[in-house]
């Protein structure tokens, strides 16, 4: 454990110089100043496990609390009262797939939670459009107008939205094509100023429901983000920091300074950086990495809050010249303080909630089921999840369900004795509220979509394999060519090859059926019927109620021969 936290404490020096002839008349006496980032909180205002080596046993891994807005709340003012010169900022996705204590209040706690810790801007995430662009700008202005009434303003009437701003650099009107947030600002603290610059995954609009953002174009995240490095260079800035809701993953730990082994789109981005960008905060991919592209500091902190991202910048206004050390700091609940108006916030929420959370819905077989893919890329939650939703459209006749993986966003844990589940447990599973839909697609158009789930590319871990309902069944060869990857004759229906031209009643979730995560086929379907009155949290629950003991799937719907 000692080694750990050796490893946190490591630092990184990286300098950047530029031209000084038009600074001559600034300060020489260099200025230090501490930028925390928060990314892919995802409204988790209460501390959830993460994983580190066992004290006792370094080759084994336990469960430590982490994250939370007590412990980041404490963090923040620990570090603020050791030096003012600090700025607390975000990489997106700090709201959405919330869990109850917030997302039943429309994640006002954790926006409000945020703004109270001294939070001053954050990039745009994916998921902060889950519910569409007019209920995200209201989270950033405030008011009760929103597209869920029976959520809104039940923390505080009337909310007051964000005192943190939402930047977004690449995110643009269709028609007038300008940005419909501030795509940068410049923060002055020390005497010196620091410009941040965000953006988001110029994918956004594969991985979000379409409808939300159907006015809005999503750049090219690096030529957006110098277009904006351009100006503030002419505002005379003496550093900029880029964040970013786009990520990678490397070999290393999060813990390993100046780590050589991130891969993934941001690397690409950041090759294509100003070299006036100083560093970038990123976000998305759920990992902890602190690494250099370019010799250019890239950091990301996991998710939930598990770890801050720190900057320590010691700027020197006359030369611009800036040096960055990087770490990530594990949020820790055995050495750090809570911060007590985050204390008093997150039991506010938990009491508004705690009716609904924990009521009791059944029992599984065993304490938990996993989302996790076996080499096929199928789960044992993603098979139960996809009955259920075959289960609740009986009345609609359907034959097949398809459930997107990443609408699963935990783990079904037993929170009771016995194995029992509560509503709060099945939500943390199913948080978006999407409807079921139902249609007719053919056979042809079935094998379509299975093809689509490769067309990321990579290995399977890399791709958006659905989770099927019982009695479909199907292999794939992961090397052959693309649109050939399944086996057409292992394609079956309780044993029956599909018939390419017969049609088949299947249903799927909102998101999915408007062209989702980039299956496009979903929307050629034919005689269409949306069930609003069938969400998928709702369905979940009827399915757990109706099957005491409910075990994880087997996972033999889906094979990789390849």
């Amino acid at each position: 454990m000692k080694n750990i936290f050796a490893a946190l404490s490591l630092t990184l020096l990286l300098t950047a110089c530029t031209d000084s002839s038009t600074t001559s008349a600034k300060s020489s006496t260099p200025v230090n100043v501490t930028v925390l980032g928060l990314n892919d909180f995802h409204g988790n205002l209460e501390a959830t496990n993460f994983k580190i080596p066992d004290p006792a046993d370094a080759t084994k891994l336990v469960n430590l609390p982490a994250g939370g807005a007590e412990l980041i709340g404490g963090y923040v003012q620990q570090e603020k009262d050791k030096n003012a010169n600090q700025i607390f900022v975000g990489a997106g996705d700090l709201i959405g797939a919330s869990p109850v204590t917030s997302s039943l209040l429309r994640d006002e706690p954790t926006v409000l939670a945020l703004s109270k810790m001294g939070m001053k801007f954050s990039s745009l995430g994916n998921h902060e459009f889950d519910q569409g662009l007019k209920e995200l700008q209201r989270m950033q202005k405030g008011g009760c107008d929103s597209n869920a009434p029976e959520k809104a303003c039940k923390f505080q009437n009337p909310y007051p939205g964000a005192t943190f701003k939402w930047l977004g650099a690449n995110v643009v009107d269709k028609t007038t094509r300008k940005t419909v947030f501030d795509p940068y600002d410049i923060a002055t603290v020390g005497g010196v100023k620091i410009g941040f610059i965000g953006a988001v995954l110029k994918d956004t609009p594969s991985i979000v429901s379409p409808d939300g953002i159907a006015t809005l174009d999503f750049l090219d995240e690096a030529d957006s983000i110098n277009k904006y490095v351009t100006e503030l260079k002419g505002k005379g800035v003496d550093a900029i920091i880029v964040l970013i809701h786009q990520g990678g993953t490397a070999k290393d730990g999060y813990a390993v300074p100046a780590c050589g082994t991130l891969t993934g789109p941001i690397v690409d981005i950041v090759n294509r950086l100003d070299p006036a960008v100083n560093a970038v905060i990123s976000g998305h991919t759920h990992q902890g990495y602190n690494c250099l592209v370019n010799g250019r500091t890239v950091i990301e902190g996991d998710f939930y809050g598990h770890l801050l991202q720190r900057l320590d910048l010691t700027i020197t206004p006359s030369t611009k010249k800036v040096e960055v050390r990087a770490m990530n700091v594990l949020m820790d609940s055995r050495t750090l303080p809570k911060d007590p108006a985050m204390t008093t916030l997150v039991t506010r929420a938990k009491d508004l909630t705690n009716a609904v959370r924990q009521s009791p819905v059944g029992t599984i077989a065993t304490a938990s089921i996993t989302k996790t893919n076996n080499a096929a890329g199928e789960s044992a939650l993603g098979d139960v999840v996809a009955d259920s939703m075959l289960a609740s459209t009986g009345a609609q006749n359907t034959q097949i369900a398809f459930m997107n993986p990443g609408g699963l966003r935990a783990d079904l844990i037993a929170s009771g004795a016995g194995n029992s589940v509560t509503y709060g447990d099945l939500y943390a599973v199913q948080p978006f509220g999407n409807n079921m839909t139902v249609m007719d697609l053919t056979g042809a158009q079935i094998r379509a979509v299975l093809e689509e789930q490769f067309d990321s590319g990579g290995t399977v871990g890399a791709n958006k394999v659905l989770q099927i309902s019982k009695g479909l069944t199907y292999s794939y060869d992961s090397t052959a060519a693309k649109g050939s990857r399944v086996d057409a004759s292992s394609l079956k229906l309780n044993g029956a090859v599909l018939d390419p031209a017969k049609n088949y009643r299947i249903v799927t979730n909102s998101f999915l059926a408007g062209g989702g995560d980039s299956f496009s086929t979903f929307k050629s379907g034919t005689n269409v019927l949306q069930l609003p009155n069938l969400v998928d949290i709702d369905v979940f629950v009827a399915y757990v109620k109706a099957n005491p003991g409910l075990a994880g799937g087997a996972q033999n719907r889906i094979t990789k021969t390849k």
